[in-house]
């Protein structure tokens, strides 16, 4: 592979995106003190609906006004109270990033739930999940690009030195690739989704973006090569959840850069957060199973979380975040 140019510095690390706690000023404090070379916008679901990955997202759909109903996101006639609050508090966040950030002149991250995850998730007002209609799935995706392209436009105008990039948060891509997503009886599940119809759809997120995007899904079985195809610079996964390291080393030799979710989101049982060199190793055992050179591990691979944080407490969060940013430098050392 030749060299390439990558959407952040050699030696970076990153959080995934979700914190614990409801102080969105505080979250971004953390954020910006422990991760200096790839900072991200914190997402904090404890504050309740619209601060969840969905009711996030949703809030940042075009023309296509969501609510909450029995406890569950569905698509709305008109716009309302759910909605607002989710974009209020998105608009929140963006306030406090450029209030904290304003300065800021390199990569800040950004994520959004992907148009899979939303379809699996989104329900349609007659019952039963977008999922089932492929030609609703084909109006969110559109929804979804426009809402990204906006999103990336406001998070450019409060901070108007750096460079974004974009994480797509997938979670739901394996299953709904392979027919696994529950109806809403629970007692059947939907189609499969054919790899190119999936590939298409989150190639117009990614074309929409106008910003380097990374997709992000913690669950085994990544389809690595359709997320390359769609044009993805980079991968986020769990390292944990890798059984098969062949698919992975096609991706990174095809140029696919790779946040590494190396160091676990909640404490273990010892009750300590990972020290920087275990989490250091832990990545590097990987790079040198693949065989890649170890001039390369820094620049192609960011060093994250497994997955995200909001399950954990405050400190191991904060302890978790500064042990990934001393394991990048680590790895840049090389």
């Amino acid at each position: 592979m030749t060299d390439q140019a990558w959407p952040w510095p050699a030696g970076a690390a990153t959080g995934i995106g979700s914190l614990p706690g409801t102080d969105i000023a505080e979250a971004q404090r953390v954020v910006l003190g422990e991760l200096p070379a790839l900072p991200h916008l914190p997402e904090l679901p404890a504050r309740g609906p619209g601060a969840d990955l969905i009711g996030r997202t949703a809030g940042l759909l075009a023309e296509l006004p969501v609510e909450l109903y029995a406890g569950r996101w569905r698509v709305a006639p008109r716009p309302g109270r759910d909605l607002r609050r989710a974009r209020d508090l998105m608009e929140r966040d963006l306030d406090q990033l450029a209030e904290q950030a304003e300065e800021y002149a390199g990569p800040v991250k950004v994520q959004v739930g992907g148009p899979l995850t939303l379809a699996a998730s989104l329900e349609l007002p007659i019952g039963g999940r977008l999922l089932r209609d492929p030609g609703a799935v084909r109006d969110l995706t559109g929804s979804l690009a426009e809402g990204v392209r906006g999103h990336v436009a406001a998070v450019r105008r409060r901070l108007p030195r750096a460079s974004v990039l974009l994480q797509v948060d997938e979670p739901s891509l394996p299953t709904v690739l392979a027919g696994r997503v529950p109806t809403e009886s629970g007692l059947g599940v939907y189609r499969p989704m054919g790899s190119d119809v999936a590939r298409s759809l989150l190639r117009t997120v990614v074309d929409a973006a106008g910003v380097p995007v990374v997709v992000h899904c913690c669950a085994p079985d990544l389809p690595l090569e359709l997320i390359r195809s769609a044009g993805a610079v980079g991968v986020a996964l769990d390292l944990e959840t890798l059984t098969d390291l062949d698919p992975l080393g096609e991706a990174i030799d095809a140029g696919l850069g790779l946040l590494a979710g190396a160091a676990p989101t909640r404490a273990p049982s010892a009750g300590r957060a990972p020290t920087s060199a275990e989490v250091a190793d832990r990545v590097r055992r990987v790079w040198d199973r693949l065989g890649f050179p170890p001039r390369r591990l820094a620049e192609q691979v960011v060093v994250t979380p497994a997955c995200g944080l909001a399950g954990a407490t405050e400190a191991y969060a904060r302890a978790v975040l500064a042990a990934c940013r001393d394991a990048g430098r680590r790895l840049a050392e090389v």
